[in-house]
């Protein structure tokens, strides 16, 4: 069982900053579904997270998390090892998500977007609050991330993690990590410009990395129009107003 978020009681001055693994999990399409189909999925959602960490070796029940409906915010202990939260509980998670789905109706599927950062997050009266809390919102809710997992139907999970815990993790640490299968995205989202990395368990950069570059891709500029209101001056104090048949003539005497 999950413990949920409590504020702390301490003042601001004497409060310990700690930094804490923050994690976000959102069901795609969970609208679409009928009130019994939205409570079978929130359950399903709770089930394939706990047997995740399980496999993991993780102390589920020591997550601190903030339930909302077709989403789970948790905030991990400090003694929580990174590597295994982005190798074995993503890899765990990407296997239960297709046990459960194997057989099913596309429409009956539990497909997952998963947002992983380090950072300040204190607990707070109606949940988290601090820029990581924000941030894994602002990375959950990516146009990259939900365009890849919309593009592969093959796949159950699309993770994205924050640029740090890419940086200082999947890089630097030689634990089953592989740095080429991710691939960069320019976060912007609600006011919130960072980095993320995207992976799909089981499936090659090639696949969605040309979905994220489409998704970042802008488009091209307008070319300015003409104005239409342009004033010219001609010999003999003749003014021309707009253009083409529509001009206008106006004579009046001009001084200089």
């Amino acid at each position: 069982m999950t413990t949920q978020p409590r504020a702390s009681t301490e003042s601001p001055s004497t409060e310990t900053t700690t930094r804490q693994l923050c994690l976000a999990a959102d069901v795609e399409s969970y609208s679409r579904r009928t009130t019994p189909g939205q409570a079978a999925i929130q359950a399903d959602l709770v089930r394939v997270l706990e047997e995740a960490a399980v496999l993991s070796g993780l102390n589920r029940t020591a997550w601190s998390c903030q339930p909302q409906g077709d989403q789970e915010l948790a905030v991990l202990p400090l003694d929580t090892p990174e590597p295994v939260v982005l190798g074995d509980f993503v890899r765990h998670l990407a296997i239960l998500l297709g046990e459960r789905n194997a057989n099913r109706a596309e429409d009956d599927r539990l497909r997952l977007r998963l947002a992983i950062d380090f950072g300040v997050a204190p607990a707070a009266a109606l949940g988290y609050s601090g820029p990581t809390a924000i941030a894994v919102a602002r990375y959950l809710n990516a146009p990259q991330l939900k365009q890849v997992l919309a593009a592969i139907a093959t796949t159950n999970l699309a993770v994205i993690v924050s640029d740090r815990l890419y940086q200082d993790i999947v890089r630097s640490c030689d634990q089953g990590l592989d740095p080429e299968q991710y691939v960069r995205a320019h976060i912007e989202e609600k006011g919130f410009h960072g980095y993320g990395w995207i992976c799909v368990p089981e499936h090659s950069p090639d696949q969605f990395g040309p979905v994220i570059a489409e998704a970042e891709r802008k488009p091209e500029p307008t070319p300015a129009s003409t104005p239409s209101n342009v004033v010219n001056q001609t010999q003999g104090g003749v003014f021309h107003f707009g253009s083409g048949d529509a001009a206008e003539t106006m004579h009046k005497k001009y001084y200089r």
